[in-house]
């Protein structure tokens, strides 16, 4: 009888968490709208931009994604190539699927075949990788760009993937004039945390990386995103001019990491 309780009380929690999630995901879509609309309010605007709100769904089973989705939610954000392909052909076709881990270029094949449904990576931080990318994107959807966005080393911090803000404009440029089967659309950054999420400095940054990557592609500045804000600091990152915002544990709990043998 033992492990029918244990087996009953984890089904319970099970049906909790799932629950939670369309409540959570709502709590984060109201305070991006009303982050909006402070930006909005400040900068005089008729009326709020409101930003792209992917869910960050890494180490999360699917039937978290599901209840996301059934919510009305459409764009996931993992972190890892394997858990990737692995939860994209369990899904609905029209997920948004955003790629927000580093990319290794000996992973390009897999994740390109294996997720067809790709809208966006977001992690570009090298020549190399964007050649890659082009090269094994194109082989295998001729009919169709896929979206990238140059990850940016706005704090300089050794531990953090991404292109010194110095080297920004020059790949940009590479991926708008050279990658057919790319379409660049922004830039992300992580930065570096402070006591109340990513430091202003690290969103300044990217926005200045920004200005001189459309000036270098001949591009509108408000044509290319900024990806910048986590769950921790995603509300000011919006204030701050952010157009998409990556929240993972807000909405699906906090991650639970398998130990390592």
């Amino acid at each position: 009888q033992a492990p029918c309780v244990k087996h009953a009380a984890a089904m319970r929690l099970s049906f909790r968490r799932l629950m939670g999630i369309p409540e959570q995901l709502a709590q984060v879509q109201e305070k991006v709208h009303a982050a909006a609309a402070s930006r909005a309010s400040s900068l005089k605007l008729s009326e709020p931009l409101v930003p792209r709100l992917v869910a960050v769904s890494k180490t999360k089973p699917v039937e978290d994604l599901k209840a996301a989705y059934d919510a009305g939610h459409r764009h996931f954000g993992e972190n890892y190539v394997q858990e990737l392909i692995e939860k994209s052909p369990l899904m609905p076709a029209d997920v948004q699927w955003h790629f927000i881990g580093h990319l290794q270029s000996n992973k390009v094949g897999m994740l390109v075949k294996g997720c067809p449904g790709l809208s966006c990576l977001e992690t570009i931080d090298s020549e190399k990788l964007a050649r890659s990318l082009d090269k094994a994107w194109r082989s295998a959807y001729p009919e169709k760009a896929l979206g990238v966005m140059v990850q940016v080393n706005s704090s300089g911090e050794e531990t953090k993937n991404g292109v010194e803000p110095a080297e920004v404009a020059n790949l940009c440029k590479v991926i708008a004039t050279e990658c057919e089967g790319l379409r660049l659309v922004g830039l992300m950054t992580i930065g570096a945390p402070d006591y109340s999420g990513c430091r202003t400095e690290d969103f300044e940054t990217l926005k200045k990386c920004r200005e001189e990557a459309a000036a270098c592609c001949g591009l509108e500045i408000e044509s290319l995103e900024l990806s910048m804000g986590m769950s921790a600091d995603y509300e000011n990152a919006i204030r701050e001019g952010s157009t998409s915002v990556r929240v993972g544990s807000s909405i699906f709990g906090a991650r639970h990491y398998p130990a390592k043998a």
